[in-house]
């Protein structure tokens, strides 16, 4: 692969999305591919337009004191008949917003984003990680690295209790350098299990019958691939944490596992979902693996990434942009093609031999 010819499908695809871009896309276009810094008068222009951009001003207006939004009745309805939040589509739709409030450039004392994050951090148990949303009955890994990323977009990384989440998170990574939903994706492959009704083998945790769980006697099952991601992701949004042996380690398992048939039912187990472009991507995709990896440090070094940068290419429309696979989406498809355009930059500075992704963002802010 010739790095001019990627320089050359950047350059076209990154002056085609900057004539229709909305503000917060066109922020990570001037910072992430052209370079310009927070003193360049367009960079400043398009911030202010960033703080009056609807969704984001949407969103700010509507969250509320408590720190959560509102939610449909049906789905409220759905919660007081559980044991309410965090199970439920309170937690979700925190989940959701405060990932698209970062993307938007929010701070974290803006509107009640700080009573949102305390919120979330006031449901962690005593072993480190938060409950929910979908069930209080095990944790769920991939739900606990989706909520670190806002933490750390936020500026909590230091916080105590996001530590003890971090904590919690390493600890719980597997001899493959993945992780796994507990119970749901190695327990349930035990025999007297195996062949159970999902909302059967549920009814048996919530009757505490399956009892004497220990991790360490299921090693030999193999992590889940989008749980691992989505873990990653959010370790890796830690400048520090990015360096880890647990990121490498984590990193590494994704990157192995690139278009490969998730091992576990319970969570995206068709091969499909790598090449499925997609927006927001809460669960991952292998355009959001790519924009992890190259973040991270993977590039033309690492024989892996070639094939993968190969498909991502191939899903470039004739517009030079990148759309959503199901339908097209105007907005949406503007995300995706930044980010694809973002990791075809990075891709491109590692065949140079320049400083790319995490590295980059490091010597530009003089780390």
């Amino acid at each position: 692969m010739i790095a001019s010819e990627l320089e050359r499908v950047v350059e076209e695809s990154s002056r085609k999305l900057f004539q229709i871009s909305k503000s917060p896309v066109r922020y990570f276009l001037l910072t992430d591919i052209m370079g310009m810094t927070a003193d360049d008068a367009l960079v400043q222009q398009t911030m202010e337009e960033c703080r009056r951009y609807p969704a984001r001003v949407k969103l700010l207006s509507t969250l509320r004191e408590d720190g959560t939004w509102p939610i449909p009745r049906q789905r409220r309805l759905e919660e007081e008949r559980g044991p309410g939040p965090p199970v439920g589509w309170t937690y979700t739709t925190m989940l959701r917003n405060l990932h698209d409030l970062s993307d938007y450039m929010a701070t974290p004392d803006e509107g009640n984003i700080r009573a949102s994050l305390e919120k979330m951090l006031d449901w962690q148990t005593k072993e480190g990680y938060i409950p929910g949303p979908t069930t209080d009955l095990f944790p769920l890994p991939h739900y606990n690295g989706f909520a670190l990323r806002s933490f750390i977009r936020f500026g909590m990384e230091y916080d105590e209790r996001v530590v003890r989440l971090v904590r919690w998170l390493c600890k719980s990574q597997r001899a493959d350098g993945g992780w796994i939903i507990p119970y749901l994706e190695d327990v349930r492959y035990l025999p007297q299990y195996r062949s159970m009704r999902m909302t059967d083998f549920m009814s048996l945790l919530e009757k505490g019958i399956i009892v004497g769980y220990d991790p360490d006697d299921f090693r030999v099952i193999p992590s889940c691939i989008w749980t691992s991601m989505m873990v990653v992701r959010g370790l890796g949004q830690s400048m520090k944490l990015a360096d880890s042996k647990e990121v490498a380690r984590g990193a590494d398992f994704v990157l192995d596992h690139f278009f490969k048939k998730n091992n576990h039912t319970a969570f995206l187990r068709s091969a499909s979902t790598w090449t499925r472009l997609k927006y927001p991507t809460y669960h991952g995709s292998g355009l959001c693996a790519l924009d992890l990896l190259t973040w991270l440090g993977y590039g033309c070094d690492d024989p892996r990434m070639e094939k993968p940068i190969r498909w991502l290419l191939s899903a470039r429309g004739a517009d030079g942009l990148w759309c959503q696979s199901e339908r097209p989406n105007p907005e949406k498809d503007q995300w995706i093609s930044e980010t694809a355009i973002s990791v075809l930059n990075r891709y491109a500075q590692s065949l140079r031999k320049l400083p790319f992704g995490r590295e980059a963002e490091m010597l530009k802010l003089g780390c």
